[in-house]
């Protein structure tokens, strides 16, 4: 791409809730991109939204060879169903187009080892939506994490409240363990980030549906993380797709620190050892927790009733935009990443073992 020109010129196809609420309003608000169009196989969707958004093209097809507008792009925004992405991805490189993608990357490794050949060959960023990676809460962790003030890391674990009821996309349950793939990037992304060595899957277990559905009742996966500083620490993953809240948190227990992020409310909670657990030091606990919680509550939360929380996309998408203008790789969501998550979600759909 022209290092002259500032602006990523951008296709979007799939106008899903996702693409609506993360992808569109982040692209729209950066000085990095200019959505060109969009593209949606519902009738009237991609016009009404090109209309809504002010954006000049719109097409109504699930392909990119359809398309006659492409050629005023440099790069493709892909929100559709998991199952299209490798097609999509595949025809976008054919036409010498940039792609950040929506997570789950692809179906399989061999299909993502398939499209980061092409990308390296034919020299095309490669972009992977895992974007809580850059949410504050995220943020402030690695901080954390990388200036040692949690004093040494014990264990980390991340836990998912999944309620059936809450919105999800309708062909979730046709994914390998259905929501399971759908979502465990998120966990899988950020525990490679936060954890500091690599991962090894130990044991993984579920319980199978209640509900007749292809997505288990519960996972739960264990990891040894291999770090040269602390030696060998427990990473665990319990995931319940049939809980009455909807919760996803990750905690580090740190020696003198034990810090939670939680996800959906973009909140940092760091509380410090307690000791020998008295009075005053539950006291404590409890106000440091409570006061942590709403103060951070009351400025994410206005930004999630003013549907402005970004949950990171906003740097996400900078990050990918800065990759496209500058030839390079995108930083923490490159092919690199998309094909290590991949391979995280392949082993637990391969190696798990059902709980009777």
């Amino acid at each position: 791409m022209n290092n002259k020109r500032k602006k990523v010129r951008v296709a979007s196809i799939g106008l899903g809730w996702v693409t609506l609420n993360r992808h569109l309003p982040s692209m729209d608000e950066s000085e990095l991109y200019e959505v060109v169009g969009v593209i949606d196989h519902h009738a009237g969707r991609a016009k009404s939204v090109a209309k809504e958004r002010g954006y000049a093209y719109h097409s109504e097809t699930n392909s990119l060879e359809e398309v006659t507008w492409l050629d005023k792009v440099d790069a493709v925004v892909i929100g559709t169903n998991p199952h299209a992405h490798y097609k999509l991805i595949k025809s976008a490189f054919n036409m010498g187009k940039h792609v950040l993608t929506e997570k789950p990357f692809v179906m399989s490794v061999n299909e993502g080892n398939e499209i980061v050949e092409i990308a390296r060959k034919k020299k095309l960023t490669l972009g992977i939506v895992h974007n809580f990676q850059f949410a504050t809460c995220t943020r402030k962790l690695l901080s954390d994490l990388e200036n040692n003030r949690l004093g040494k890391i014990k264990a980390i674990q991340a836990i998912q409240l999944s309620n059936p009821k809450r919105r999800l996309p309708k062909w979730f349950d046709e994914l390998p363990l259905g929501l399971f793939f759908d979502e465990s990037p998120h966990f899988f992304y950020l525990l490679s980030r936060i954890s500091p060595g690599e991962l090894e899957m130990l044991n993984c277990n579920l319980f199978s549906s209640s509900l007749g559905l292809n997505t288990p009742a519960s996972i739960f996966a264990a990891y040894c993380c291999n770090s040269k500083e602390y030696g060998k620490l427990p990473v665990t993953i319990n995931m319940n797709f049939e809980a009455t809240l909807s919760e996803w948190h990750i905690t580090v227990f740190g020696e003198e620190y034990l810090v939670d992020i939680d996800i959906f409310r973009d909140i940092y909670i760091k509380l410090p050892n307690d000791g020998l657990h008295t009075t005053s030091t539950v006291f404590k606990t409890s106000l440091l927790s409570t006061y942590q919680h709403f103060a951070q509550h009351f400025t994410s939360g206005i930004k999630h009733l003013s549907g402005t929380l970004r949950y990171g996309n906003d740097i996400l998408f900078r990050t990918f935009a800065e990759a496209v203008i500058k030839g390079e790789e995108p930083r923490y969501i490159g092919a690199d990443n998309a094909l290590r998550i991949l391979k995280m979600q392949e082993e637990v759909v391969k190696k798990h073992v059902v709980l009777k």
